[in-house]
């Protein structure tokens, strides 16, 4: 007894040390994530992809690619207005990029020196600030080379008191602003998501001890997952960027809550017949391990499926999100009980001011049917009613959902520009708007076509002949240096026996309209030359597009297979398993329709990108299952002592406060994705958040008790013999 009183405090001492070390060294990297993230879609596309070939294949023509910074200015009165700008380029070309430890200047890193060009109607003038390609997502100190490009560009131009209106655009202009937009993950997105956390737990818990406990457990086990993470990207292993850095955050926080609320809640269970905080913690422990340790690994095999997708992006968000989920799961089952036992045998202060009070092991009025549904207050009473009249509850909650998963007409997943996600006005998209409405809107980034050189007159021609494109001619070495694209007689440039077409889209590339174009062009050349490659930045789009369509017939069967059978494993059922994911799949089905509905009717989003659909399955089918498993592993240990309909009827009531108050923080946490103004995180936002809420009050509250209370022991088979109906 007295070894025991001696090592139960030092192993509490230990944990907490250990755990406020790896904090310690996770949050030397917690502000320098986004310094290695990536966010051109082009770096995520597969090999396999034709865009990614055609890119491979114009380095042979052009040996230094490009990434197209676009600065555009309107308002010119005349040829004076377009002197004036050409001074301030090439002095702008000259300012240093702050923070580059070469030293370099804006110069130094574009292809070609900055030249401004009037528009046809004279009112507008566009200068060319190019990338090279290779330079532009170089490290310079904490940032990268383009996005400091873009920085310097834009305050040189508001310092030049020339007075007209000037957008940095282009591509080097939508990754900067995607990178301004990213920048608060590690700021207001955390503190939104924490502060709207601790309000739900103070109301959970009423208690100012409590809460910040499990906000401390959720911190420092995000500073674990990010010292993997942080080494994993900056090697290159994975391709980290902002989205999946930010789906990561929340998951952590929301994970660490979900598990802490469980675990906290047996707890406070226990005490009830516990004298000793030591014993009764240990008993909740081992009570609540399984349950948690299924749920944990229910999602990071669910994540991990995502490393069969053919994205980059998608398959880094897999073992992002693992490995965070894996130290959600550490520190809520090491961290958080030597927090909750720092007290010793006072440990029942952390409860203050409703401290549990011990009522004894063997209190019988403690532990009746009654005495349990009376203390659960609510949830008490919604048990008794699944109870008496299963099915009508079950079938009206199925109904439901049926109802709303009829929203899904109004899905429109076909995608949407590279200029529609963002949520609010940016400088890059303004600057596309005065682009297009003063020139050749695809001239600075036109779509990439390589084909055989007998047939290139052929090909020519059909691409002319696109709906959609403005223009399209033959890549010569006039033109490679900025020259006219018709006319000179030169000959085209010729490498392998292949030449190569530049066509340009009515539309900005960065717009769905010109992934359309895209698709239309692959078309009419492929027939002529069934081995030409198109590509450029809308094919990167497109294919990007097509390759997320081909991920969802793939990874959404998997994740289906891999949760029935960690539900197998640990109901040791085949039929409550397959109920749950029947049921799981039907309120996937009924968030989307609803959020299909928001998005059309009431946000008026343009439309939603198809990963959209995939990465919300991944998170809401994975986490939403999480909640059944809570409920299902309690039903089947209360079942073997008082058979299934009594056992699902305890289960429901001791769950439901504690289920639903992970379900709310769940919802919360991913809602606070919202700050972040992309269309993106918002739709995600929106869809996880209404699932998750959908999960806990209709799916585990009512449909799946309603179902295995009717079935009775039949629920559980094949081992049904330990089981009373």
């Amino acid at each position: 007894m007295k070894t025991r009183a001696l090592w139960r405090p030092l192993l509490v001492v230990i944990v907490i040390v250990g755990w406020l070390a790896v904090g310690g060294i996770g949050g030397q990297t917690f502000g320098v994530l986004s310094s290695v993230q990536e966010n051109d879609n082009a770096a995520f596309l597969p090999s396999s992809a034709e865009s990614t070939k055609a890119a491979s294949e114009h380095e042979k023509f052009v040996p230094s690619d490009t990434v197209p910074g676009l600065f555009v200015v309107e308002g010119l009165a005349g040829p004076q207005d377009v002197a004036a700008i050409q001074d301030w380029a090439t002095s702008a070309a000259e300012l240093p990029l702050e923070g580059d430890e070469l030293g370099r200047t804006v110069g130094d890193v574009l292809t070609s020196p900055p030249i401004a060009v009037p528009s046809e109607d004279g009112e507008a003038a566009l200068v060319i600030f190019d990338v090279d390609a290779t330079t532009f997502n170089e490290n310079a100190g904490e940032d990268r080379v383009g996005e400091l490009v873009v920085e310097t560009v834009r305050a040189s131009w508001e310092e030049s008191g020339l007075g007209y209106a000037g957008y940095f655009t282009g591509a080097a202009g939508i990754v900067a602003d995607l990178v301004g937009a990213f920048a608060g993950i590690d700021g207001i997105l955390l503190v939104v998501a924490l502060l709207v956390v601790l309000v739900i737990l103070l109301i959970v818990y009423r208690s100012p001890v409590l809460p910040f406990l499990v906000l401390a457990t959720s911190m420092i086990a995000l500073t674990g997952a990010i010292i993997l993470v942080y080494q994993l990207a900056k090697n290159g292993v994975i391709a980290l960027n902002g989205q999946s850095q930010g789906i990561m955050f929340i998951l952590v926080v929301g994970a660490t809550t979900d598990y802490a609320l469980l675990l906290v809640a047996r707890y406070r269970e226990e005490l009830l017949h516990r004298e000793s905080t030591y014993d009764a913690l240990a008993v909740a422990w081992k009570r609540s391990l399984e349950p948690i340790a299924a749920s944990a690994g229910t999602v990071i095999l669910g994540l991990l499926v995502l490393l069969l997708s053919d994205l980059k992006s998608n398959a880094a968000l897999g073992p992002a999100g693992a490995i965070g989920i894996a130290a959600a799961f550490l520190a809520a089952l090491t961290l958080l009980p030597a927090l909750l036992l720092i007290g010793g045998k006072h440990a029942r202060g952390v409860f203050w001011p409703s401290l549990p009070r011990y009522l004894g092991e063997d209190a019988a009025d403690a532990t009746s049917i009654e005495a349990v549904e009376a203390r659960a207050g609510f949830w008490g009473r919604v048990s008794r009613l699944v109870d008496a009249r299963p099915r009508r509850v079950w079938v009206g909650s199925a109904a439901l959902l049926v109802v709303m998963a009829a929203g899904l007409t109004q899905l429109n997943a076909d995608g949407i520009g590279d200029r529609d996600v963002f949520l609010t006005e940016t400088e890059s998209v303004t600057g596309f708007d005065v682009l297009e409405a003063h020139f050749a809107a695809g001239a600075t980034s036109p779509v990439r076509i390589i084909v055989d050189e007998s047939l290139a007159d052929e090909a020519l021609a059909a691409v002319g002949d696109v709906a959609g494109i403005d223009d399209a001619y033959l890549l010569t070495p006039a033109v490679v240096q900025g020259g006219p694209t018709a006319g000179g007689g030169e000959d085209p440039i010729v490498v392998d026996g292949r030449v190569e077409i530049n066509a340009v889209t009515a539309t900005a590339a960065s717009t769905r309209a010109s992934q359309d174009v895209v698709q239309d062009v692959r078309d009419a050349v492929h027939p002529i030359d069934p081995s030409a490659l198109v590509g450029g930045s809308a094919a990167e789009a497109l294919d990007t597009r097509l390759t997320t369509d081909r991920d969802i017939t793939v990874i959404i069967p998997v994740i289906l297979l891999v949760i029935l059978v960690v539900l197998a494993l640990l109901l040791r059922s085949l039929v409550a398993p397959a109920l749950i994911v029947l049921a799981n799949i039907l309120s996937f089905a009924a968030s989307l329709g609803v959020s299909a509905l928001i998005f059309a009717y009431i946000l008026g989003f343009p439309g939603v990108d198809p990963a959209v659909p995939l990465l919300a399955f991944v998170f809401l089918v994975a986490l939403g299952v999480d909640y059944s498993i809570f409920l299902m592993s309690r039903a089947r240990e209360e079942s073997l002592k008082h058979g299934t309909p009594e056992g699902v009827r305890r289960a429901l009531a001791v769950t439901g406060g504690v289920i639903t108050s992970a379900g709310v923080v769940l919802a919360a946490t991913f809602a606070a994705l919202g700050v972040l103004p992309l269309v993106f995180l918002a739709q995600i936002a929106i869809i996880v958040g209404l699932g998750v809420l959908v999960d806990t009050f209709v799916v585990r509250s009512l449909l799946v008790p309603g179902l295995i209370s009717q079935i009775g022991k039949a629920s559980w088979w094949p081992l049904t013999g330990r089981f009373s109906n």
